[in-house]
């Protein structure tokens, strides 16, 4: 007897966020756990998250590594960092994608063009691939219109953070938020409220399809 496997795994829908000033404090080269402070809203914004199903990522560019600000192996005690904090707000963060890159960079071999920096949604096209996201149903939240786009350009939808980050406010195709907000709770409830109504909109579908298929009712 021939056995078939059936792909059951579904494609479930992400929310990617931004490290610093977006998640946490903005501080520079910010790779010292002791540092690393939650942004105004970002707790509030995690519990909100993780009672829904969505996946949590965090994506940076940190072209400290490659401008020898700090060396790679740092960013393991960031990512530790990054869980720790998250297990306190109750949510649980799924994954963390860097771009240690920068063109201008001096430190073999980070000194290159990448596909993964921001703007270019490398990182969230990775993510994707390795743990089967929806990413036309999944949101990019960042600070600045760099993160705008590399979520535009991934094919999520994005949130940019009004909080005075964004200084150049150079314009393109893909540097057009979705939506805006004033702090990442804010966000977070933006998020939250189009999840809900998906769902509402796929339950709605179900019905109707469930529906269409009843058997007719003969009457003697």
């Amino acid at each position: 007897m021939a056995l078939f496997l059936v792909e059951t795994s579904i494609m479930q829908p992400a929310v990617f966020l931004d490290k610093d000033g977006t998640l946490l404090d903005d501080v520079p080269y910010n790779v010292d756990p002791s540092l690393m402070r939650f942004a105004p809203g970002a707790c509030e914004a995690l519990r909100l998250l993780a009672v829904h199903s969505v996946a949590l990522f965090v994506v940076s560019n940190q072209a400290g590594v490659a401008l020898g600000k700090f060396g790679i192996a740092a960013l393991n005690s960031v990512e530790a960092r990054l869980h720790a904090l998250f297990a306190e707000s109750g949510a649980m963060l799924r994954g963390v994608y860097w771009c240690p890159h920068h063109p201008h960079g001096h430190v073999a071999p980070y000194a290159i063009e990448c596909d993964c920096r921001k703007p270019a949604p490398g990182m969230l096209l990775r993510a994707a691939r390795e743990h089967r996201l929806d990413l036309a149903r999944s949101w990019f939240i960042g600070d600045i219109l760099n993160d705008v786009e590399a979520g535009s350009r991934a094919g999520c939808r994005t949130v940019l953070l009004d909080n005075g980050n964004e200084t150049e406010w150079l314009a393109g195709e893909f540097r057009v938020p979705t939506a805006r907000a004033t702090d990442l709770y804010e966000a977070a409830r933006i998020v939250v409220s189009d999840l809900n109504s998906a769902n509402e909109n796929d339950r709605e579908c179900n019905g109707s399809r469930h529906a269409r298929a009843l058997p007719r009712t003969e009457v003697a």
